[in-house]
């Protein structure tokens, strides 16, 4: 069985909606962001980042992981293609053909759209969306973001999925990275098609339970 590293406040979610969607079972063992303890080397202080016994686990200190039969990822998006291609079902690639679009689809997802959609999310997470500095740098990321999602917008017009014509592993990664973006009304206001999309993603129970996990952790 699996070892999933992490807990649901982290880029483990993607991870967690998989999981929840395709009902795989796996071990999990909480591991928090050293950061968002006073002091990670306490006596009492839980399982962390800055853990040796993590450590061991992720040497970049990082979360997710995850040890399947010996074979240890510590990039979620790949643990998520590698869960769904091992574990998945449906929401896995069915062929060689569909395993490329989903591993094309993810690496676009990475590259093209995670790290401005972050740059928007710290933003607000910083408290500076209402400066103009802030409102300057959200713009200047939902710029950069246009071309990726006219992109999506444009696949959109003839798909209601990613790949295969079904929900799939695919549609949870483009999906997490889009979030990001959410909180800036903007970015999506011309792809209503990726917006409808992403309203579809999110209305899916493997994504609420996992936010309901979310939620029920400490902020």
């Amino acid at each position: 069985m699996p070892t999933l590293y992490g807990v649901a406040r982290s880029r483990a979610s993607r991870a967690l909606w998989l999981i929840a969607e395709a009902g795989i079972a796996v071990d999990r063992v909480p591991v928090v962001q050293a950061g968002r303890l006073a002091d990670p080397a306490a006596a009492d202080a839980p399982l962390n980042t800055a853990s040796p016994a993590y450590l061991k686990v992720n040497p970049m200190g990082q979360v997710p992981a995850l040890d399947d039969d010996g074979t240890v990822l510590t990039e979620s998006l790949a643990i998520v293609l590698h869960l769904a291609r091992r574990h998945g079902g449906a929401c896995g690639p069915r062929d060689w053909r569909e395993d490329a679009e989903m591993l094309n689809w993810t690496l676009f997802a990475a590259t093209a759209i995670e790290p401005h959609a972050v740059a928007i999310l710290y933003v607000g997470m910083e408290g500076r969306a209402g400066s103009a500095e802030g409102q300057a740098e959200m713009a200047a990321a939902a710029g950069r973001l246009a071309r990726p999602f006219a992109r999506l917008e444009a696949h959109l017009a003839t798909a209601e999925w990613l790949v295969g014509g079904r929900f799939t592993a695919a549609d949870i990664a483009v999906a997490e990275c889009c979030r990001y973006a959410q909180g800036h009304a903007p970015a999506l206001a011309g792809a209503p098609r990726l917006a409808a999309w992403l309203a579809r993603c999110h209305a899916r129970s493997g994504f609420q339970a996992m936010m309901a996990a979310r939620n029920a952790e400490p902020a």
